[in-house]
């Protein structure tokens, strides 16, 4: 392949070789060599370099990059089985999408280019139009490697409950104790599942990661998330049934954001279906939208999915998943998985208060006019329809129903204090530039 920065080699002009390049780039993709994302060597030594006195994902930087990419090298999983023939997406790269210009501190430059910089961690892109691959860059992995997505993985939860929902198996507007007769003596008992959904529990357990006399820490050493000890709570389903935090506020009243709250969401699940989260999740959903490969979830204890981040997949299948919610669902799919139905409570039925209660006089600055409100575990269902679920360390899934639009990103925290510019605001740049206007047909 040409060399780009050999000028003694070519005087094409590099913009031209982009162009061919990614013309070609069906061709080269199906032909690739298969290519190892580590050494035997480095696999050693990165599980040597995993903190010993505190949990793996408190490094940053190279060792963050590895670790989001390798968990299943050094963390127990549990298997989210795909099924049935691959459905393949087809590619019809478009050129503008690398070419388009968006801002960096030392002025624009085109979007690929940004995401191989020093300014972006992004590990890959992947971009779908009416359900065909027009973006596909890896930046810093392969194509085949499972990354951690952390918290877009709430949105697998809430998906297996509008399943349930739609089946007549859950009445969002009941409380907990219904589906988990448990809780009842619990601070959550009398909290809707609707609410648990939308983060408006007013249930005081937020996301404290390091005081581990904290309501959510204790949650995640049950778990296996964090560092776990003998005075450790044992039982995750039992430390839930029993957390007794205070009320801050009327349920349905503010947002805030709690894993807790899909924690709760993903052990309904279990009690409805009768089966692991895992095991549901590939039977309503992975099993049927011919996924490439087989995900997983962290699960270092006892089994327990860690329902609210520790989801790992491909970046395809993942972009896979987002086609649900799109008119193109049938490139994945014969069957409509994500109703009409939810997805039309999804866009329209939130409301801004319990947003514009939480970020106070923010509000005015980042979100009025720009965000109609959150719902079903979605941080931001956004004014043109858009909506979208971020991860901790730079991962995020942006769905467009209108514009049949699906984006997917993945990335990790630099050493310095987190100076990488986020991918998100120049996605969504690229994506109003490229794709303006709805598809024809579309919700």
């Amino acid at each position: 392949m040409t060399n780009f920065d050999d000028k003694k080699r070519t005087n094409i002009p590099r913009s031209v070789l982009l162009v061919i390049v990614l013309l070609l780039q069906p061709c080269l993709q199906l032909n690739a060599e298969f290519k190892s994302s580590s050494t035997v060597e480095q696999v050693r030594e990165q599980i040597e370099r995993l903190p010993k006195e505190d949990i793996w994902w408190s490094v940053t930087g190279n060792d963050m990059s590895w670790n989001n990419r390798n968990l299943h090298r050094f963390s127990a999983t549990v298997n989210v089985y795909r099924d049935g023939q691959v459905r393949e997406l087809t590619y019809a790269l478009l050129p503008e999408i690398s070419s388009f210009k968006v801002d960096t501190p030392v002025g624009e430059m085109p979007f690929v280019d940004f995401l191989d910089s020093d300014y972006s961690t992004s590990l890959g892109v992947v971009i779908l139009h009416r359900g065909n691959i027009v973006f596909e860059h890896y930046a810093r992995m392969q194509p085949y490697e499972k990354p951690i997505w952390w918290s877009v993985s709430k949105v697998l939860v809430s998906a297996v409950v509008s399943v349930l929902e739609d089946r007549g198996l859950v009445d969002v507007s009941q409380p907990i104790e219904t589906y988990i007769p448990e809780m009842a003596t619990s601070s959550y008992a009398g909290t809707t599942v609707q609410n648990i959904l939308n983060m408006t529990s007013g249930i005081d357990c937020p996301e404290e990661y390091y005081d581990r006399s904290s309501c959510y820490s204790g949650v995640m050493q049950a778990m296996g998330e964090t560092w776990w000890d003998k005075d450790s709570p044992d039982n995750f389903y039992t430390y839930l049934a029993g957390i007794q935090a205070k009320r801050y506020a009327e349920q349905g009243t503010i947002n805030a954001y709690g894993s807790v709250n899909t924690d709760i969401l993903g052990w309904m699940v279990e009690k409805i279906t009768g089966m692991p989260f895992q095991d549901a999740l590939s039977k309503e959903i992975w099993t049927r939208i011919g996924a490439e490969s087989d995900a997983s979830y962290v699960a270092p204890r006892y089994g327990v999915p860690h329902y609210d981040g520790g989801f790992l997949s491909r970046m395809r299948d993942m972009a896979r998943f987002g086609l649900l919610y799109t008119p193109s669902y049938t490139v994945v799919s014969d069957q409509r998985i994500i109703s009409k139905r939810h997805i039309n409570v999804l866009l329209n039925d939130g409301s801004a208060e319990p947003l514009k209660k939480a970020w106070g006089e923010n509000w005015a600055k980042w979100g009025k006019g720009r965000i109609k409100h959150s719902s079903w575990q979605w941080d931001r269902v956004f004014t043109n329809n858009d909506i979208f679920k971020g991860g901790w360390a730079g991962q995020g899934l942006l769905v467009s129903p209108e514009r049949d639009l699906v984006a997917v990103y993945t990335g990790y925290f630099k050493d310095d204090e987190y100076s990488e510019l986020a991918v998100l605001p120049r996605l969504q740049a690229v994506l109003d530039g490229v794709f303006p206007t709805a598809v024809e047909g579309t919700p």
